[in-house]
């Protein structure tokens, strides 16, 4: 049976500015251990008016660039207020980042889990 690990886990109040999640920070340290990944957000705290994206990025080889593989928009007051990407094979240079696109700066917590 393979284990599961929460890899990262905080909070922060998300703005314009990209925040990276795994670093927790606005600057990007990209990952470079292998694994499937999960990113989950706590939208208790979005209310209507409020859209955020999320991205994944990754990188193609070892030496490549981190570039956006995935993104997803999260808007309003959400009725599951639990957000979960889908699992992600991750391996040469990965991060997640929440940005807020409209709306009022929230503080939303996460947790980045593998296998």
């Amino acid at each position: 049976m393979a284990t599961i690990t929460e890899n990262f886990q905080s909070s922060a109040t998300i703005g314009t500015t990209e925040y990276f999640l795994a670093s927790a920070s606005t600057v990007a340290t990209y990952q470079t251990t292998d694994g499937v990944y999960q990113c989950w957000l706590d939208t208790v705290n979005l209310a209507n008016g409020d859209e955020f994206r999320l991205r994944v990025y990754e990188r193609i080889s070892s030496g490549g660039t981190s570039r956006v593989a995935m993104e997803w928009t999260i808007s309003h007051a959400q009725s599951q207020p639990m957000y979960v990407t889908p699992s992600l094979m991750l391996i040469h240079g990965w991060e997640f980042s929440l940005t807020k696109l409209t709306g009022t700066d929230r503080s939303i917590s996460w947790s980045i889990r593998s296998v």
